[in-house]
């Protein structure tokens, strides 16, 4: 080692410092192209079963992403001075690049103002809207305030607020290389890809990141550019912008921003408390520098690769700043110790025997805290996963920097000539040696007492979360969520998908339908349908024809289907019947809002029909009602080729009484045993089942692998330090800062949730780092006489100041990120900050407290400095 840095790295260390600067300006020349990405496919649980059925439900209906815009006007919903403003917003919102279609009070259909019978309906070519100046203001707002499809939904129940909604273009080439990917990617859980396929997924693969890192830029210019339409028409009405795409796109925003904000700020604050603790410019230059080029070549490794940074994995840049400013310093606080014990070597012999010194244990930290963060790989979430693995590659790259430039800089930089403070001045560790040694039996009852209530809190420890918690009430997304869920129905998305009975059972059912309809339509007439309509005997020709709608008053396809009328089960009494049991038990639920099926369109038909719908008007909804009726009532809530009615339900996201995870499972349970159904007839998705199903799978990946993480790394300090009772020991300190941290998201009510789960792997890797250092070096310090005293006090005096400075530099820089907007990284910076220093606390008071008592490296000599 040490002849490695004489002839290579101190040999030349102006060209060792140049290589390593070119390196870094390299990279730098590649950090433009660094992506960020937030889609919401890079924040799903993959692999998930419940992934694949919620992108094949998809594609059953006509969905695609949206933006919502809320319009509470200061004069009347419906007032000339509302609608007029309303309706030039909405006119440029559809000239938005990108934007398929506009959604708006304006033009949805009206069929209670007045109320329309069902001949009206389906001879209409086109029904009224708000757009018609004949239509009564005062009926409209009545029906949108109390009908069924309407209310809550596109207009507020108390009848001052509306939404208009954004659908936006969908890109048909990436949602077929989705399933092309999703595809190939089953076929290889199932068995080996041939070479053809494996070029055609690898493929498709670069394509799709090609496609959407585009689709990403395309649509953060599309919510800029309808932010800018709503901001036209503010003066009109109180408006808020909502919708997936915009939290995506704000999520970005604020991730760079507290990347290049807080990042700098960091640095600056790192600087300063350096030039306070060292008083010395070199021990500013070498840590700050070593700490800046690190993190520019690994965002240059990453931009070179098109590896995507989340606002997940995007705190990887903090983190591996800690860990590489922690190996410096360290470097540092050894160099500064030579030149006060061996002040007559040259600069060079010294840097070398500062990385000598420094090497094994170091060594041993990066491959410790690697396994600390290999942990989350293992979560099955993708920027989980890509945080354990830029971090694992981060520290490698940061630490052989360390060891290169660190010391080639120590090798450069010339000694100023003033005297240098000696180790024996007072310092805050001495203290805390003095601590110890004179109250240890406090130090263990503190350290047992936080120990049983961090157990309390861990056992309070949720994995639920709101989303609206991520951001602070005085933010657009905040304000927009709230009045969405208070005001508008609810906020998250949840569909219940249901099945017809088994084959024979549907048969049964659709055979009493069929003869429901023939003795109907022979023995009754229709109400609200003229009798010229039904005409004299529609089974004249065949009275057990397939096709009693073949009549072209009712049209040949109406539904848009392969000319086959024959009544769906749900469109028939008993599947109306149990269609709205299910959509009663669903509305009474307190965790939903607003709830729409086919039984919400059965019963607006009810109301105009004046009774129930019996089998023939039921039929006539399933094949003869206008195409914006259809679009409207029927389209969103049948899927006529797989038979499937889809109940969808929005949930009260803001809601502090909702536990997903608890709602869906009473839920299901409720549904299977009052409706009386099999299993298979029912299944719940969307967006509140996969974020529920990523919530839950972090328990189970995450906190019960970190025994596992404990035990690996407890099998690294027992080959490190070659004895069982001290790698036990030193397992103790990191099990108790681990402990605190997460006792206390459980007694604070922090979830554990995709942004605070990497939390346990930092406190972990850091705590780590801390016991090996200091460990390392009471082993050195033991062996010089033998007393634990005097080592306890000669390592906090050198090593232990290293750890402390440390920790000051890092507590103070990071306590900036709790002025973030974005609470996720106020958390961040939070736990960080206690995470720092319960390690250090523990190893610095824990450690050496039970070194005194269990005397695990044998006998010591009497003590000069008194009993333990």
């Amino acid at each position: 080692m040490s002849h490695f840095f004489r002839s290579v790295v101190l040999g030349r260390p102006i060209l060792s410092s140049g290589f390593v600067l070119a390196l870094a300006f390299l990279a730098l020349s590649q950090v433009g192209q660094l992506r960020l990405d937030a889609s919401s496919d890079a924040l799903l649980l993959q692999g998930d079963p419940d992934l694949a059925f919620y992108r094949e439900v998809s594609s059953h209906y006509d969905t695609s992403e949206f933006l919502v815009l809320t319009w509470r006007p200061q004069m009347p919903l419906l007032s000339p001075d509302s609608l007029e403003p309303l309706a030039a917003m909405v006119d440029e919102l559809t000239r938005v690049v990108g934007v398929a279609s506009v959604t708006s009070v304006l033009d949805v259909p009206l069929l209670e103002s007045p109320p329309l019978s069902l001949t009206d309906i389906s001879r209409a070519d086109a029904l009224p809207t708000l757009r018609d100046s004949s239509v009564d203001r005062g009926l409209a707002l009545r029906e949108l305030t109390q009908s069924p499809i309407y209310k809550n939904l596109l207009v507020g129940e108390a009848g001052d607020v509306t939404t208009v909604q954004v659908s936006l273009e969908r890109n048909q080439e990436l949602e077929q290389l989705l399933s092309e990917r999703e595809a190939l990617r089953a076929t290889k859980v199932l068995e080996p890809l041939s070479p053809e396929q494996t070029i055609q997924l690898s493929t498709v693969e670069a394509r799709y990141d090609q496609l959407l890192a585009q689709e990403t830029a395309l649509r953060r210019s599309l919510v800029a550019d309808v932010r800018v339409v709503a901001q036209r028409f503010r003066p009109y009405a109180e408006i808020f912008v909502g919708g997936v795409p915009m939290i995506a796109a704000d999520m970005l925003a604020f991730v760079e921003s507290d990347l290049i904000t807080f990042g700098f700020a960091i640095v600056g604050i790192m600087i300063v408390v350096l030039a306070a603790i060292f008083r010395d410019w070199r021990w500013v230059v070498a840590p700050v520098l070593n700490c800046a080029l690190t993190a520019i070549m690994m965002l240059g490794l990453l931009a070179f690769l098109d590896w995507r940074m989340t606002v997940i994995s995007s705190n990887f840049v903090a983190v591996l700043l800690i860990v590489t400013l922690s190996r410096s310093v360290h470097l540092v606080g050894r160099y500064r110790e030579l030149e006060h014990t061996a002040p007559d070597i040259d600069r060079l012999t010294r840097a070398a025997d500062a990385a000598r010194l420094m090497l094994v244990p170091c060594l041993y930290t990066a491959a410790t805290t690697i396994v600390a963060f290999a942990s989350l790989m293992v979560a099955g979430i993708q920027p989980v996963i890509d945080f354990g693995m830029m971090m694992t590659v981060g520290i490698v790259v940061g630490f052989l920097c360390t060891f290169i430039l660190v010391p080639a800089l120590m090798a450069i930089m010339p000694e100023p000539k003033r005297a240098l403070r000696t180790s024996a001045d007072p310092t805050f560790t001495r203290f805390l040696a003095l601590y110890v040694e004179r109250f240890g039996a406090v130090v263990l009852v503190v350290s047992g007492g936080l120990a049983v209530l961090a157990l309390f809190g861990i056992s309070r420890l949720e994995v639920e979360n709101r989303f609206i918690d991520y951001f602070k009430p005085s933010t657009e997304i905040y304000q927009g969520m709230e009045l969405l869920d208070a005001r508008l129905g609810g906020t998250i998305p949840l569909d219940i998908i249901l099945y017809p009975p088994t084959a024979k059972d549907d048969s049964t059912a659709a055979s009493d339908a069929m003869e429901s309809l023939k003795v109907d339509l022979v023995s009754e007439p229709i109400a609200g349908i003229d009798d010229d309509f039904v005409g004299d005997d529609p089974f004249a020709d065949d009275p057990f024809s397939d096709d009693p709608f073949a009549d072209d008053a009712f049209g040949s396809d109406a539904f848009g289907g392969e000319g086959d009328s024959t009544p769906s089960y749900w469109f028939t009494v008993q599947g109306r019947a149990l269609l709205d049991r299910a959509h009663g038990i669903v509305d009474a639920r307190p965790e939903t809002g607003k709830v729409l099926s086919l039984s919400t369109a059965f019963k607006v038909m009810d109301g105009l029909y004046g009774a129930p719908l019996g089998a023939v008007e039921m039929a006539l909804v399933q094949n003869s009602m206008p195409k914006d009726v259809n679009e409207t009532l029927v389209l969103p809530y049948f899927s006529a080729q797989n038979d499937e009615a889809r109940i969808s339900v929005r949930a009260m996201e803001t809601s502090k009484d909702l536990r997903r995870d608890q709602f869906l499972k009473e839920l299901y349970a409720t549904l299977i045993n009052e409706l009386d159904i099999e299993p298979e007839q029912l299944r719940f998705t969307s967006l509140l089942v996969l974020y529920n199903n990523v919530l839950q799978s972090l328990f189970s990946s995450q906190i019960l692998t970190l025994g596992a993480v404990f035990l690996a790394i407890g099998l690294m300090f027992w080959v490190l330090f070659r004895s069982l009772s001290l790698a036990l020991l030193a397992l103790a300190p990191n099990l108790l800062a681990a402990a605190l941290v997460l006792g206390t998201m459980g007694l604070m009510s922090i979830p554990l949730d995709i942004m605070t789960i990497t939390i346990a792997a930092i406190v972990v890797g850091i705590g780590v780092d801390d016991c090996i250092h200091y460990i390392h070096r009471f082993r050195v310090e033991f062996a010089k006489d033998a007393d634990y005293h005097a080592a306890m006090h000669r390592s906090h005096a050198s090593i232990g100041r290293a750890m402390y400075y440390t920790t000051v530099t890092v507590v103070i820089g990071f306590s900036l990120l709790m002025l973030s907007n974005f609470t996720p990284s106020l958390y961040f910076g939070a736990l960080t900050v206690m995470a720092m220093a319960a390690a250090v606390a523990g190893a610095l008071l824990l450690l050496p407290k039970l070194l005194l008592l269990f005397k695990p490296l044998g006998p010591a000599v009497v003590s000069t400095h008194g009993v333990s």
